[in-house]
């Protein structure tokens, strides 16, 4: 009797379920977002009922961090502020130092650090109250996504832009106050450096940035949450929804970069 053929090698099964596993949550993602688009533009998502959820969602998963991450916002600038204009003064390039502080400290640091910010205290806490909804066996389908994935997604959005915004406005204010201190004697030089680095390019792939960065957190923690039953099952259940996330928001900051700088 012969022995019976053998399908595959099982590193091959192996490498070849964990690629499909992968591109089904990439997938997942790229869905999700496709019916929340959808649904945005759906009269039927707006009725009484749907405005008062969301409008409580975002306040709800705004108003409690705003001013928290204000002012951390602001002690890192001032001290990181401090750091670059004492370092430029020893090497003699005070004249860089306020441009190498808004460069980094603005253009790069701050989208970056409200992002992860929001995702850390909102969009993976609502997630996971996504996925328990979902087991509970309640609302399903789309059902669940016009009723409690859409408010997420959207106030997860709205507080990211918005922590951005403001965090970025306290970044520059703690910047001409590190650099000039408490007066108006250097409000027009700011202005002119400030226009020098915020060329239109720059404004627009910082815009950008922010608002993928923004989409990002907001989105793929409520893909991981609507379907956390299904990856469980499959054995990716854990940290691959928080892997992908740091790796778009990753691939966003060196695009932008690139388009900043090359």
């Amino acid at each position: 009797m012969h022995a019976p053929a053998v399908r595959g090698t099982p590193w091959f099964e192996r490498l070849w379920r964990g690629a499909r596993a992968r591109l089904l949550a990439w997938w997942r993602i790229l869905d999700l977002g496709a019916l929340v688009l959808v649904l945005l533009l759906s009269p039927s998502s707006w009725g009484r009922s749907a405005r008062e959820r969301l409008a409580r969602q975002l306040v709800t998963d705004t108003l409690p961090i705003l001013l928290g991450f204000t002012v951390l916002a602001a002690l890192i600038s001032l001290v990181l502020t401090r750091i670059v204009v004492v370092t430029a003064l020893s090497y003699g390039l005070t004249r860089y130092a306020l441009e190498m502080v808004v460069r980094v400290l603005v253009l790069e640091l701050v989208p970056l650090t409200a992002a992860l910010f929001v995702a850390m205290r909102t969009t993976i806490p609502s997630g996971s109250q996504l996925a328990r909804l979902r087991g509970s066996g309640g609302v399903q389908g789309v059902a669940l996504v016009r009723a409690e994935a859409l408010p997420r997604v959207v106030a997860g959005l709205h507080a990211s832009v918005t922590l951005a915004a403001l965090s970025c406005a306290v970044a520059l204010v703690m910047a001409y106050i590190g650099v000039y201190g408490a007066n108006l004697a250097g409000l027009a030089s700011y202005t002119r450096q400030f226009g020098q680095i915020f060329t239109p390019q720059i404004t627009l792939v910082f815009v950008a940035k922010t608002l993928l960065f923004s989409l990002a957190v907001a989105l793929i923690p409520m893909a991981s949450g609507l379907y956390a039953a299904e990856s469980a099952r499959r054995g990716s259940a854990g940290l691959g929804g928080l892997a992908r996330m740091f790796a778009v928001l990753l691939l966003i900051e060196v695009i932008s970069l690139v388009g900043n700088y090359y």
